[in-house]
């Protein structure tokens, strides 16, 4: 009994925690038309929902993370080969660490100007 009411609980919160393999078991046990191995995740959890009469809030939305950026793109280049030259620098009186740690900082610039050149 108790499993029960734990299976049930867990079915009607959480569809979209559970793996393909345990929603493919909680369809196997409903009256369905079509073959369930077929469908995808998203398709076998709205099957289930309209099953069992849940209502369906929605699929959760989520914001992918938009950082503002302050500075254009020409700065940015220039910032970065500035720090190439300090790194060329650093390496050559083997200062390794620095050297390192300009890599890093070229690295992470890089990346904001591709946002630049994007956005």
């Amino acid at each position: 009994m108790s499993e029960e009411t734990h299976k049930k609980e867990h079915d009607e919160k959480h569809l979209d925690k559970l793996t393909i393999k345990e929603l493919r078991e909680i369809a196997a046990e409903l009256p369905h038309e079509r073959a369930i191995h077929d469908m995808k995740k998203e398709e076998i959890i709205a099957f289930i929902k309209e099953a069992k009469g849940i209502k369906d809030d929605g699929p959760i939305k989520r914001k992918k993370h938009v950082a503002k950026i302050k500075i254009s793109k020409t700065e940015l280049k220039a910032k970065i080969r500035e720090l190439k030259g300090l790194r060329l620098q650093a390496m050559e009186v083997s200062e390794n660490a620095k050297a390192v740690l300009l890599r890093q900082q070229i690295s992470r610039l890089k990346k904001i100007s591709r946002r630049v050149a994007e956005a």
